[in-house]
């Protein structure tokens, strides 16, 4: 996939630093979320927060992307034991957009597969959806690893309740 260098340019983190700078310096999880209250989203919190020192062990710097204003998600990031990650707040979908990441179909969103792994994920994680809050609940979402202000693997959800597999990610970046 390739992203244009501006594009990451302008991505700017709670922190002022932008996506191509963050690239240059390692190798940089861009997990983009689709609202707070999203179960599966709230499971991608709770996962990269298990496995969150094995990403800076391998030098993988997890940044997430939101529509929400920072202080109500550094309070989703602080309640994941996330405290101090940065991220990108994003309320227009643009970046989605430039990732290609676009709204979803109401399969996608409400299908069988669904609601069969919310319910898992409720069972085994005990994480539960919560008001949805601010965000568009049809925007699909998305993981990418990028290395110097370019795409080198991504995951992109057929469907809300697809489940990434990070220990991928971490071994993308080991093979590069």
């Amino acid at each position: 996939m390739d992203i244009a260098r501006d594009s990451l340019l302008y991505m700017k983190t709670n922190t002022g630093s932008n996506l191509a700078e963050l690239s240059a310096d390692g190798p940089v999880l861009l997990v983009f979320l689709r609202h707070f209250g999203c179960i599966f989203c709230r499971e991608s919190l709770y996962d990269i927060s298990r496995k969150f020192q094995e990403f800076v062990d391998s030098g993988v710097k997890p940044v997430f992307v939101h529509m929400d204003e920072n202080q109500t998600a550094e309070e989703y990031f602080r309640k994941f034991g996330l405290p101090k990650v940065e991220h990108v707040s994003d309320p227009d979908c643009r970046y989605y957009e430039v990732f290609g990441l676009v709204k979803g179909k109401y399969s996608q969103l409400f299908g069988l597969k669904t609601w069969l792994r919310g319910a898992e994920v409720a069972a085994t994680k005990g994480i539960y959806p919560a008001a949805p809050g601010v965000g568009d609940g049809l925007q699909m979402p998305g993981i990418f690893l990028i290395r110097d202000a370019k795409v080198v693997y991504s995951f992109i959800h057929h469907s809300v309740a697809d489940k990434p597999d990070y220990h991928s990610f971490i071994r993308s970046c080991n093979l590069q």
